[in-house]
């Protein structure tokens, strides 16, 4: 089975830290962007950072910028976003997705070809 599972989510006070797992199952990460986005209430899903197969070339939205880190070991098949100094509009379900193989540095929705079922991120007092 083909899939993608985000771990890592929960509730943190605001300035507190997470880390976020992405593993896949049943296909390779390698050769594919991965990319993390984010949908709050009531909000559209944004992205809010990719990293190439690589792991060369990575971009962030500017609302986590020096404050989140997007990292992979292909060898584990798995892709981390580590989170620090977490604001409560953070709040958040996360979703890992996986890019076309071959396709290069294409992080869009559009360009996604396997998504995660998403892992809650709770930032409140």
């Amino acid at each position: 089975q083909l899939q993608l599972v985000e771990s890592g989510g929960g509730l943190v006070q605001p300035g507190g830290s997470l880390r976020l797992s992405c593993a896949a199952s049943g296909f390779t990460l390698n050769y594919r962007a991965i990319a993390w986005f984010r949908q709050a209430p009531g909000k559209e899903r944004e992205g809010v950072s990719c990293i190439s197969y690589s792991g060369l070339s990575t971009n962030y939205a500017d609302s986590v910028k020096g404050r989140f880190t997007i990292s992979r070991d292909n060898a584990k098949n798995t892709v981390y976003l580590q989170m620090n100094s977490l604001k409560p509009e953070d709040t958040a379900v996360y979703y890992c997705a996986a890019g076309r193989y071959g396709a290069g540095f294409y992080c869009s929705v559009a360009g996604m070809d396997f998504w995660g079922k998403g892992t809650q991120v709770t930032v409140s007092s």
